[in-house]
């Protein structure tokens, strides 16, 4: 099943029963349907100028988007949209991706080798340094409270996933067949990790120690695109694909692969 829009897709979320996607370069959030995959209303997100990423949190029922230097927050009916991160003018957070557990926020900034780790209500609890070699991409919480980081090593010139402590310190990392471009990344209650190799074209499952347990969606299932970011939804086992340069979402079901 697919989901398109207009635009480029800059990130997709879901929040109970309705998919919101955000494209690039445009303020506007499209809505479908989680279970009919039907067009619903959008929301107007007044102020984005460039987004790059969503997120939802089911305990607070708030969407996240992330544009330039700063993070909104958005009701799910679109009623309440606030200029939300930095909350100082003087602090800038210039982030680049964001992901959400129940009650934290985890974001990968576009500077600094560092994690930004926020409550709810958006205090900040901890930065956590990476080290100099990775560039991150995409960052999770793990269940047992470390950190799953896609990035590039520039000392090895290779593309990775890593797991650091809180303390950025690198416990161990993915050393299975060698990874062509680790975009996005989602993590299950379990600890296993949901690789979008958008190069290869494939969505790898890896176990909570990062070993590679099995591709779950390969390159002919992609029908050949990149796949970019994600959105896995546990409980109904539904992971969303946004794919590089391209204007839709693919939805898979993956509970039994």
């Amino acid at each position: 099943m697919l989901l398109s829009v207009v635009v480029w897709v800059g990130g997709v979320t879901q929040l109970a029963d309705v998919v919101y996607i955000i494209g690039q370069l445009s303020s506007t959030i499209r809505r479908f349907s989680a279970t009919t995959h039907q067009r619903l209303a959008d929301i107007d997100a007044r102020g984005v100028s460039y987004p790059s990423d969503i997120a939802a949190c089911e305990r607070m029922s708030q969407l996240y988007v992330v544009d330039w230097e700063c993070v909104w927050r958005v009701s799910p009916d679109g009623d309440d949209i606030e200029r939300w991160l930095p909350k100082s003018p003087s602090d800038p957070l210039g982030p680049c991706t964001l992901s959400v557990t129940s009650s934290r926020l985890l974001v990968t900034p576009l500077i600094g080798k560092q994690l930004i780790r926020l409550d709810a209500g958006g205090d900040e609890l901890r930065r956590v340094p990476l080290p100099d070699y990775m560039g991150p991409r995409h960052a999770v919480e793990s269940p047992s409270g470390t950190y799953i980081v896609s990035h590039s090593n520039t000392q090895l010139k290779q593309q990775q996933v890593s797991e650091v402590n809180t303390e950025g310190q690198v416990l161990r990392q993915f050393s299975g067949s060698p990874l062509g471009l680790p975009e996005y990344i989602a993590a299950d209650s379990d600890g296993n990790i949901i690789v979008a190799d958008m190069l290869y074209r494939r969505i790898l499952l890896l176990d909570a120690k990062l070993a590679l347990r099995r591709v779950i969606i390969d390159e002919h299932q992609l029908n050949y695109k990149q796949p970019r970011c994600l959105c896995y939804m546990e409980q109904s086992g539904q992971l969303l694909v946004g794919f590089d340069g391209s204007n839709s979402v693919a939805v898979f079901d993956v509970l039994r692969r």
